[in-house]
């Protein structure tokens, strides 16, 4: 299961089907806050959030992940249009990779697929 945390519905919706597509079940929310409860409600395998968020940045969602003895283990992925490449806030807060918006969704697939743990054949 994947969290996806993006409050542009447009980016939102093309991420959950590119995941959906490639057999992720995926749920969606629209701020830090929410994608911080539904990270402690479901324990996904990987959450993928924007960092520039209302209530809760990506970065600050990352560092509450972080943060947390039972979620610490969990690869996060900011999705950025505003930082650049090799931006030290990444890496600051824990990230375990970084996608740089207008990303493709093949992308966003070979990042999720590099956290994840193989699937037992």
């Amino acid at each position: 299961m994947i969290v996806v945390a993006e409050d542009h519905e447009d980016i939102l919706f093309v991420l959950r089907r590119s995941l959906e597509r490639a057999g992720h079940q995926v749920v969606t929310t629209t701020d830090g806050e929410q994608a911080l409860a539904a990270v402690r409600k479901h324990r996904p395998d990987i959450v993928v959030t924007d960092v520039d968020m209302p209530k809760m940045t990506g970065l600050d969602l990352c560092r509450a992940i972080r943060a947390d003895e039972g979620l610490r283990h969990i690869p996060v992925v900011l999705a950025s249009g505003s930082m650049l490449p090799g931006d030290a806030r990444a890496t600051e807060v824990g990230a375990s990779a970084t996608l740089l918006k207008p990303f493709l969704p093949a992308q966003l697939l070979a990042c999720v697929a590099s956290l994840l743990p193989p699937r037992p054949a």
